[in-house]
């Protein structure tokens, strides 16, 4: 059930409706901004909507039949802006990770470091525990990695965004990173989800290969009923029948996302299209679109990397994409400022 309040309702009218919704074991969601919105959660279907439409203050309440709710921007009609020190994500900005697909060695991990800082991103993105479709792939460095990875980022100042595979990994992944990424392979995995929203740190959480939007939106919602309002979506491509690409990305989910979700939406052309010649295009198409920002792959020598060599950018290819966004943010500004 959704509540809107009057735009003339008092501090007091708030609290009154609040004290009814939970003497009747709702859990109230409170949304403030230019009109005040309660979203309720546990309410049955039958529950007599009169029973809030007559208290004082309020416009109107309904049922809402969504089954994702506290993620749903119908009971949270402002966007949801997330601050991470001195990083903000949402809310208009464009917010650049990127990093390794694995973290190798020192010198590998300062150097991107380093060359991210210097062309404008804000978050240092690496792998340290790496699910990988085979076996006997690189499986990352673990806690060494995660190590160097903070070292690298508190180096030049960046924040630190990294997946966590398993309950039995976050205590000591959530001691290095700033932002836990739920991988495609876990979108799913519901035990995982529940645990990671009690901790209500900030969490990207990417679309599964084979995922709708519906059951992405779902996935969120064990974030967000477990306590997390510190969520993030990241599109990296789906799978479908072609074959030149590595997955296909679905860039029309952003600005359909950006219609159904409160919570900021990103995108992810790395994996989404598996070559490095079709990051930055894919990455402008994105911002384009209305993406809140972009997590993207880079590498000292990425015919070298260890994993995901053919879509990283080296640092040449890194830095020109983030010019390119820079010319297109620019572009897309005076577009909005001149009406078009």
């Amino acid at each position: 059930m959704i509540i809107v309040m009057k735009e003339n309702s008092t501090t007091e009218n708030l609290a009154e409706v609040v004290t009814a919704a939970k003497k009747q074991g709702f859990i109230p969601q409170i949304n403030e901004g230019k009109q005040i919105t309660i979203g309720l959660i546990n309410v049955p279907q039958n529950f007599p909507e009169d029973f809030f439409n007559n208290l004082a203050g309020v416009k109107l309440a309904q049922h809402v039949n969504l089954t994702y709710k506290l993620t749903s921007r119908i009971f949270h009609p402002q966007d949801t802006i997330i601050q991470i020190k001195d990083v903000t994500i949402g809310g208009g900005t464009f917010t650049t990770m990127a990093g390794p697909c694995s973290v190798e060695s020192y010198d590998q991990i300062m150097a991107t470091a380093e060359t991210v800082k210097k062309a404008g991103g804000q978050i240092l993105r690496g792998g340290a525990y790496k699910p990988r479709t085979s076996p006997y792939a690189f499986q990352g460095l673990e806690e060494e990695g995660l190590e160097l990875l903070k070292q690298a980022a508190d180096a030049f100042d960046l924040l630190v965004v990294t997946e966590v595979m398993d309950q039995e990994h976050l205590d000591v992944v959530g001691q290095y990173t700033d932002i836990f990424q739920i991988g495609a392979r876990n979108m799913q995995n519901f035990s995982l989800l529940k645990a990671v929203g009690k901790l209500n740190r900030p969490t990207v959480l990417k679309r599964g290969m084979a995922a709708t939007i519906d059951e992405w939106l779902n996935a969120a919602e064990y974030l967000t009923t477990s306590g997390n309002q510190q969520v993030m979506f990241m599109e990296r491509g789906i799978r479908t029948f072609e074959t030149q690409t590595r997955n296909t990305l679905d860039v029309a989910a952003i600005p359909l996302m950006k219609k159904l979700t409160h919570f900021p939406v990103l995108i992810d052309p790395a994996h989404g299209t598996g070559r490095f010649d079709l990051v930055a295009p894919m990455a402008m198409a994105g911002m384009a679109c209305g993406s809140d920002g972009l997590m993207v792959e880079v590498h000292p020598n990425p015919a070298e990397a260890l994993s995901d060599g053919p879509q990283s950018l080296n640092f040449k290819h890194f830095n020109d994409m983030m010019q390119q966004l820079d010319y297109l943010k620019n572009a897309l500004a005076k577009g909005d400022a001149n009406g078009n």
